[in-house]
């Protein structure tokens, strides 16, 4: 908010400054006061490669959603407590924050997301967009037209997913065409729906607030939470002698096994304190320490009781926060090494262009650390989060051998957009290569070293779990221990 000065100045009789002069001084001197109030973080920034535009103020910040057709407004959020050394300012948007800091001119800023790993980079324009300012039509094909426009100009993965005859370009000028005034909303989903449902992508999702739909690869099975409770109760059932003690909400769950081998099962990586994560980042982050604390003991890490061997089960794993992912592998390694990498999409008028990758890196925590190894079960309801995890323990040394199916191939974070009729999608804009140079593991997932069906019906029915057998088997044997 601008505010204007209120203070007098005391004209001297005596002197050469004239009535109109004083005023043209007083106006200079409140403009100085005003600039040297004002935040470095102030002004309007443009997202590289996101498709956003921060307009930062006093205090508050504003958030649109844009492409080359459309400006729509997105979220606002407001200072959590006094600017940082440089001019590093924190903002709350509901349970989210998230830091700007001024890089080393005044024109950029780096973005650091609480529950996100990796650093995003804003550039400054002179005024917001005049688009962000005027209403966006709601009528059936502008909201086709922003929802395709989104898509051509983020979605990192057309190359990749033509391999199945998808041509974007031509899928929207076919749906277009069939868009008239008075298409209805049942019409208009069932169209967008046909857009992008054959990407087979799980990052992927179109929601009108009473349906969703969001696309797996086929033959994979969707981590839902009733899924996942049926898949724990069998596991609970059938492989275990002892019942699990469970952390946030039960998607944190570890049991001992005989031989001094340990069970720990993963399930999200959000969630941990309320369903809908209201609960926030920090009450997660919270209770996922108060958990491994209690899982990765001293004696559990060192000394002549220490675990022998330990089975991760994240073959039903929704996702959630990569930095929570990150939090657990850090019990998992006594020397830091770089995770994976990731980079954006980083050019709207072409998809083979991306920024350069970022290293995320792992640290050992401060805590106790388990060091010995590892089986990870993993399969096609490992998504997101679930995968990075997987991914990021691939570099861990001794690395953990895989066991099962291949991943489900969803790594970015998602674009999170509305539509000018407030209906809601999501879609990937990043990539997480496995080196600088490096292959990723999007699309087909991350392959199993060992590979073995997860949860077949008929396994299931006959009372089997033949990966966890396996796993077991591993780190049982004297080999398997070395």
């Amino acid at each position: 908010m601008n505010r204007t000065s209120t203070r007098r100045r005391t004209l001297c009789r005596a002197g050469a400054v004239t009535a109109a002069t004083a005023l043209v001084m007083a106006a200079a001197a409140t403009g100085a006061e005003a600039e040297a109030r004002r935040s470095p973080v102030d002004g309007v920034w443009r997202m590289d490669g996101y498709g956003a535009v921060l307009d930062v103020e006093g205090g508050t910040v504003a958030s649109y959603e844009t492409t080359a057709i459309s400006c729509l407004p997105d979220f606002t959020g407001d200072q959590v407590g006094a600017s940082g050394p440089h001019g590093a300012t924190t903002f709350a948007v509901g349970t989210t924050q998230f830091t700007l800091r001024p890089e080393q001119h005044a024109q950029a800023l780096a973005m650091t997301i609480q529950e996100s790993v990796g650093t995003r980079h804003l550039t400054r324009l002179p005024t917001l967009p005049a688009r962000c300012s005027q209403p966006t039509p709601a009528d059936p094909r502008t909201v086709f037209d922003v929802f395709w426009q989104t898509y051509q100009e983020n979605y990192p993965f057309f190359a990749a997913r033509g391999i199945s005859g998808i041509d974007w370009q031509a899928t929207g000028n076919r749906l277009r065409a069939e868009i008239t005034p008075t298409t209805t909303d049942a019409q208009l989903f069932q169209i967008l729906t046909e857009a992008f449902a054959p990407l087979d992508d799980a990052h992927t999702a179109l929601t009108d607030g009473t349906t969703m739909v969001s696309p797996s690869r086929p033959g994979t099975i969707d981590p839902s939470r009733a899924y996942d409770l049926s898949i724990k109760a069998f596991i609970q059932a059938h492989d275990l002698t002892t019942p699990l003690q469970e952390w946030g909400r039960g998607h944190i769950a570890y049991a001992n096994l005989p031989g001094g081998i340990g069970y720990l099962r993963l399930s999200s990586f959000a969630g941990y304190t309320s369903p809908d994560d209201s609960g926030g980042f920090s009450a997660d982050e919270a209770e996922l320490t108060k958990a491994l604390d209690a899982i990765f003991t001293p004696e559990r890490t060192q000394g002549p009781n220490a675990l022998r061997g330990l089975v991760i089960d994240d073959r039903v794993n929704g996702g959630g926060s990569d930095v929570l992912a990150l939090d657990v592998v850090s019990r998992l390694t006594a020397k830091p090494y770089t995770a994976y990498w990731k980079k954006h999409r980083d050019d709207p008028d072409d998809p083979t262009v991306f920024s350069s990758p970022q290293p995320i890196r792992v640290a050992p925590a401060d805590k106790p650390v388990y060091r010995g190894p590892i089986a990870l079960l993993a399969g096609g309801s490992t998504v997101s989060a679930g995968e990075t995890f997987a991914q990021a323990l691939m570099g861990r040394s001794p690395a953990p051998v895989r066991i099962g199916e291949n991943t489900q191939g969803s790594f970015s974070d998602t674009l999170n957009r509305v539509l000018p009729n407030g209906w809601e999608f999501e879609l990937p804009n990043e990539e997480y290569p496995v080196s600088r140079t490096g292959p990723t593991f999007d699309i087909t997932g991350i392959p199993p070293q060992i590979r073995t069906p997860v949860f077949p019906p008929e396994e299931m029915a006959a009372g089997k779990d033949t990966a966890f057998t396996e796993a077991v088997a591993l780190l049982s044997c004297p080999k398997g221990a070395g």
